[in-house]
């Protein structure tokens, strides 16, 4: 029997197996026969330089900071590529790979895969997680002449790959129109968490002895749009008088900090919990328990290209949701949510109300939305996308 082929992976901005879509790939590529090494940062509490997890070889580098402003970026970056390009040579010559799987942000990747492209005609999958260009805008709100040479580095990492996998419909017309790739070489390979909701119970004591808990789940960074919910909190809470409601926010990034010095500012701390990075248990324990989730990502052509994790998360556990109307948001979610027309903390507060106030509506809304991803969104579908993608190569 021929020997299995090997896959290297690369991902800068979070470690594994924390990146719930990059693990979720992993393991669905070594159940189909292929090895699988993984490089990554070591961050947010994954350390160990070298780790075989479950029959995937992990090898992380140390990585400057986790940035929030335009310098710690680049110091980030800087080392983040330099780690990498060291750690795909010790990978190469102990485990040979045939293809390199390069998972942005950034799309600077590239100059780990082109080496072993030019040298040994390794392959290149771009696993699209985020539109850079349209990131990099909305991060600083401007463009000048970093934002062209994000664009050049989008063009060159287009150019390399053999085969795009896109998250949604919206990043494939990106590939296709920006990135003049064909059509048949791009696969939607959507992040639904591969997680049954009948296998958690939820746990009144979050609520905190109130009646009612709205959720959050993701990053917190200066992009999420926590800061909006925080302020949405406080309207509830201080300006429509609901003592009834807890909030829990989990997850960090580089703003945590900040948004807790907002939470406090706000006189929040006894109405939200923010008790940041959390066990898998504790996180689907805590969806099973809320009554609404909310995402916050506030409208910018950049998130209307994205499909945010924590909205399918959602869904899979029967929840409705409250979101800022993004194009995205609403190709996910349908008629699970109720949708917020601008971004304002005040409106975003108003329609958590109402949900609350609509027991009806969220029954509804909780039903259609675990209904879509069985249907249609789930990760089984994708991994039939990811290894098709996978024989096309």
């Amino acid at each position: 029997m021929p020997e299995p082929r090997t896959i290297l992976i690369l991902v800068e901005n979070l470690p594994v197996p924390l990146d719930r879509r990059v693990w979720q790939e992993a393991c669905a590529l070594r159940d189909a026969g292929y090895r699988v090494v993984v490089i990554c940062p070591r961050m947010r509490g994954f350390t160990q330089p070298e780790e075989a997890l479950e029959g995937i070889y992990i090898y992380r580098h140390w990585i400057s900071e986790e940035a929030g402003g335009f310098a710690a970026f680049f110091r980030e970056y800087s080392s983040a590529i330099l780690g990498q390009i060291a750690l795909a040579w010790k990978a190469w010559w102990r485990h040979r790979f045939d293809v390199i799987h390069l998972c942005n942000p950034p799309d600077l990747l590239f100059l780990v895969a082109l080496p072993f492209r030019w040298l040994f005609g390794t392959r290149i999958v771009y696993d699209v997680h985020d539109i850079c260009p349209e990131m990099f805008e909305a991060k600083f709100g401007r463009r000048g002449p970093f934002y062209w040479i994000v664009r050049l580095a989008e063009w060159v990492t287009y150019r390399c790959a053999d085969v795009i996998l896109a998250t949604n419909e919206s990043v494939r017309d990106v590939a296709i129109e920006r990135g003049r790739k064909d059509g048949t070489d791009v696969f939607i390979v959507r992040t639904a968490p591969a997680v049954q909701a009948a296998d958690y119970q939820a746990d009144p004591g979050l609520k905190k002895r109130r009646q009612f808990l709205v959720g959050y789940v993701g990053v917190m960074g200066d992009a999420d749009g926590v800061n909006y919910l925080l302020d949405a909190a406080a309207h509830v809470v201080h300006e429509l008088g609901r003592k009834d409601v807890q909030f829990l926010l989990m997850g960090t990034g580089p703003e945590y900090e900040h948004l807790l010095a907002q939470r406090d500012r706000l006189s929040l701390q006894d109405h939200v919990d923010m008790p940041g990075r959390v066990s898998n248990d504790y996180l689907f324990t805590a969806l099973q328990t809320m009554d609404i989730g909310v995402s916050c990502d506030p409208i910018n052509p950049y998130n209307d290209h994205c499909t945010m994790n924590k909205v399918l998360e959602y869904m899979i556990f029967a929840k409705p949701q409250v979101l800022f109307d993004l194009k995205e948001g609403r190709a996910s979610a349908g008629d699970a949510a109720l949708y917020v027309p601008e971004n304002s903390a005040r409106m975003l507060g108003d329609a958590i109300a109402q949900l609350l106030d609509d027991p009806k509506a969220r029954e509804r809304m909780g039903q259609l939305g675990r209904k879509r991803i069985e249907a249609q969104l789930n990760w089984q579908k994708s991994v039939n996308q990811l290894l098709l993608a996978y024989q096309r190569i």
